[in-house]
């Protein structure tokens, strides 16, 4: 059914739920999965030698975690794609998605920056509001309360 499943992730636990998703499906169909993860602008003002830093630091603890969403489907005999870009992180999905053609994109419902989805928006409300293919917004299991 599936034939390039988009994987966004941003490490988090709702991601890393995502990720078994993406995986089981690909698994499923045979299908290629490309993981995404994007990192915010570094703003110009910081001048060359800040800037340069901090997106080489932006860039490394991304591949940490793309790294870590690609070793763990390779065990399952997958060979992912990787995608590590800089920018807003809904248009960055959304970019890839056109671009690879995908037919899926698999998210979790809430990243790390909580804080900033309060005030303007979570990443997977924009992706589901702008995306031309089926998206699966999926929510790490919560521990019971009693």
């Amino acid at each position: 059914m599936f034939e390039r499943i988009l994987l966004a992730t941003d490490g988090s636990p709702d991601a890393r739920t995502a990720l078994a998703y993406a995986r089981d499906l690909a698994l499923r169909d045979g299908a290629q999965v490309i993981v995404v993860h994007a990192f915010k602008p570094v703003p110009t003002y910081l001048g060359d030698p800040w800037q340069e830093q901090i997106i080489a630091s932006n860039v490394a603890a991304a591949e940490q975690i793309t790294d870590e969403a690609a070793q763990e489907l390779q065990k399952a005999g997958l060979e992912p794609v990787v995608e590590v870009l800089e920018g807003p992180a809904a248009d960055a999905i959304l970019r890839v998605a056109e671009v690879r053609q995908c037919d899926l994109i698999v998210m979790g419902c809430r990243g790390y920056s909580i804080l900033t989805s309060l005030l303007v928006g979570s990443v997977s409300h924009r992706v589901l509001a702008h995306a031309r293919v089926p998206v699966l917004i999926v929510r790490a299991p919560q521990p019971a309360e009693g």
